[in-house]
């Protein structure tokens, strides 16, 4: 499962999404043209994806839901689970952590960081807020491993390479400022504004057809 490709791994997370809302619903088998539907994309890519797992479903009844939802948690989740921590509390930081809250039992956002004295100490929505200078100290001691970045785009940089120095192994990026991390730390990097306009382009091209 290591050599899984990069947008496999995304899909697979969007799979059990889809499937755990299905799951709610009470649906307990589905098809892969269904899977497809849900995601905008071919039913071709749903069952490649799921072969690379080593998963297939029947012709008669599909893939069974609650099953695909167990493997793709064994794929990607951590067995003891992976601590997360957010490094900016602004308003995204705090969306993040309201929207993440009891999402996934194995994925947890355990600390906020953040420069600013009034925000220092609080609480928000369960996640307690550190000042910027104990982050060091509050990784090691919550064997936090991944960091994600909400602050200004001028304090990128540095702010990549405190998490690096502090021990953490993943940092999801949400500011425009692209950063460079040593190997063995796994960068991803989300930019708002670029995903913003790939989504006009093609509004665009619609209204030019």
């Amino acid at each position: 499962m290591k050599h899984l490709p990069h947008k496999t791994i995304e899909r697979l997370s969007q799979y059990r999404r889809a499937l755990l809302l299905c799951l709610e619903k009470g649906k307990t088998h589905i098809y892969s043209h269904e899977i497809a539907k849900i995601q905008h994309i071919t039913s071709v890519q749903v069952r490649r994806d799921l072969m690379l797992i080593g998963y297939t479903g029947t012709l008669r009844k599909g893939y069974n839901v609650k099953e695909l939802i167990d493997l793709i948690g064994n794929i990607i989740d951590s067995e003891e689970g992976i601590k997360v921590a957010i490094i900016g509390m602004g308003n995204l930081g705090r969306a993040l952590i309201n929207y993440f809250a009891g999402k996934r039992s194995k994925l947890r956002i355990v600390a906020g960081f953040d420069t600013n004295p009034d925000k220092i100490g609080n609480t928000m929505s369960g996640v307690p807020c550190y000042s910027i200078e104990q982050l060091k100290e509050v990784v090691a001691a919550e064997d936090i491993k991944v960091g994600i970045m909400t602050v200004p785009a001028d304090y990128a940089v540095d702010t990549a390479d405190l998490l690096v120095k502090a021990g953490i192994k993943g940092i999801l990026n949400y500011t425009p400022k692209p950063v460079n991390v040593p190997e063995g730390v796994y960068l991803e990097e989300y930019d708002m504004i670029t995903t913003l306009e790939k989504v006009a382009f093609y509004v665009k091209l619609q209204e030019t057809d």
